[in-house]
């Protein structure tokens, strides 16, 4: 049976019209009013319009509710559904500078009452006792989960394909990846169901399906933000973050504030205004491994090299000085032996041995790699972690990094699929991701900025990069950028409102 999509009913809704125009006059029946729709507010202006009286909490998860289930039968980015539990929460006395606002957890990690599921067939039945040390501080400031967000298995590609839930679709164009890992979260942002949801970072996994889904997505500094559960063994280099995607840059700036670690790391971010001073920014076009950068993304990136200029900024041409195919490879290996040890997770949770029937084609392949380079990974881990003092020099003589986020819009959905042929869908991989994860090695700064568009229509952001600690900086530049080009308002062909 065919489903009819949402452009199916606006195309049969067109030839309705047309019809109508071919009727006689007086049979036309009179038109009825029009109902206007809400606004769609963003976090801030939600949650003060909730602490004002003006709505409730209960009315803005009602009316989420309502958007996600307009909407996500086309775009597949909702794993588990928590709605009564929302309503339940909404009822209740919330406090916090987010009250009453309504999101999405990203299925990596634990929402109390939650299932996670890590993408993973193998963790099917698995729910939260507690929450994360992360999502603890999105519940205190008084966010209202309505589910958890598709993610890949255990976040370890650049699509949202899990075979336990199957792939999720970008809102600009149905048959196209919304990016990974947080895949499913960028979506339900751009659709305009919630004005942010959690995601998280590990080697480009807010930032790439920020730019591909049209929406603001901001990694933190390694440390700003909780991550590891207090008692869990560090890996030896933390690569990952927790943040979100947004819609909104002020929304970014006050989920980045409320959820500040208190650990003396770093000083409290402070108030943050659009950026004054003008900065020294190194143009870096190209892909670091050395691969093929996409038409539509070298013009959609050098507009915004010119937007900076016009801006008052010096942008000055600039290749990174780094082996770009050394750095990659080794990343991949310490990606990899991540994967194997997830195999090694699914394995106990589950009883079974590791095989293709608790984990991904994708997962084993990563895995296999790991085992076959197993004497390699502590001088690769040597390396990696030397990496952050050469990417801090990268910074003698330039304020941030200005390069692409990907090397191409979109890909089609099925390209980067967890059960295709393993070195097809890593080239595939290393093509796209191809800026990203230096920052994550370096525990830096960086962020997408939804500046661009294809002549296609699909989204194309703009990676702006700092040293570790400067996020205050890529947060103003980010505010000036917004207020220069808005994007707001630009929304995906499927969208809620």
């Amino acid at each position: 049976m065919m489903r009819l999509t949402r452009r199916a009913a606006l195309a049969g809704g067109a030839a309705t019209v047309a019809l109508a125009a071919c009727s006689p006059k007086s049979i036309e029946p009179e038109a009825a009013p029009r109902a206007e729709r809400p606004a769609f507010k963003d976090g801030v202006a939600m949650a003060a319009a909730i602490a004002a009286g003006e709505t409730t909490a209960l009315a803005e998860v009602e009316a989420a509710i309502a958007r996600a289930r307009a909407v996500d039968g086309e775009i597949n980015a909702i794993v588990s559904e928590t709605f009564e539990s929302a309503r339940s929460d909404a009822s209740g006395v919330l406090s916090g500078s987010f009250a009453g606002v309504p999101t999405f957890i990203k299925d990596l990690i634990d929402w109390r009452g939650a299932p996670t599921l890590k993408g993973s067939r193998g963790l099917a039945g698995h729910v939260a006792s507690s929450d994360s040390v992360f999502a603890a501080k999105w519940r205190q400031a008084g966010i209202v989960s309505l589910g958890k967000s598709a993610t890949p298995e255990a976040g370890l590609i650049s699509s949202t394909e899990p075979l336990s839930h199957g792939p999720t679709h970008n809102p600009w164009d149905l048959s196209r990846i919304p990016g990974g890992s947080s895949g499913g979260a960028a979506a339900l942002v751009a659709a305009r169901i919630v004005p942010f949801a959690h995601a998280s970072d590990g080697g480009g996994s807010i930032r790439i399906p920020a730019s591909t889904c049209g929406v603001f997505g901001f990694k933190p500094s390694r440390d700003r933000l909780p991550y590891t559960q207090p008692g869990a063994t560090p890996p030896p280099l933390q690569i990952s973050v927790n943040h979100a995607v947004t819609i909104s840059v002020r929304d970014s700036l006050e989920l980045f504030r409320m959820a500040e670690a208190a650990d003396g790391t770093y000083p409290p971010l402070g108030e943050v205004q659009p950026l004054k001073r003008r900065l020294r920014i190194g143009f870096a076009p190209e892909p670091i491994g050395g691969t093929a950068l996409n038409p539509d993304t070298r013009d959609a990136i050098e507009k915004v090299a010119q937007l900076c200029r016009e801006l008052g900024h010096t942008v000055v041409d600039y290749t990174l000085p780094m082996d770009g195919p050394k750095f990659t490879d080794a990343f991949i290996l310490y990606w990899a032996a991540g994967a194997a040890d997830f195999a090694r997770q699914v394995s106990e949770f589950s009883g079974k041995p590791i095989g293709p029937d608790i984990v991904e084609p994708w997962t084993l392949g990563l895995a296999a790699m790991a085992g076959a380079r197993q004497a390699e990974i502590p001088d690769t881990v040597a390396y990696l972690l030397g990496f952050e003092a050469q990417y801090a020099s990268f910074f003698d003589n330039l304020d941030v990094l200005l390069t692409p986020v990907t090397g191409s819009p979109a890909v089609p959905i099925g390209e980067q699929a967890p059960d295709g042929d393993f070195d097809t869908v890593m080239s595939s991989v290393l093509n796209f991701v191809a800026y990203t994860s230096p920052m994550n090695v370096a525990g830096a700064a960086s962020m997408s900025v939804p500046l661009e568009w294809s002549p296609a229509g699909l989204p194309i952001g703009a990676m702006f990069s700092a040293r570790r600690g400067e996020d205050a900086l890529l947060f103003e530049l980010a505010l000036e950028l917004e207020g220069a080009r808005p994007w707001a308002d630009r929304k995906p062909p499927l969208n809620a409102l």
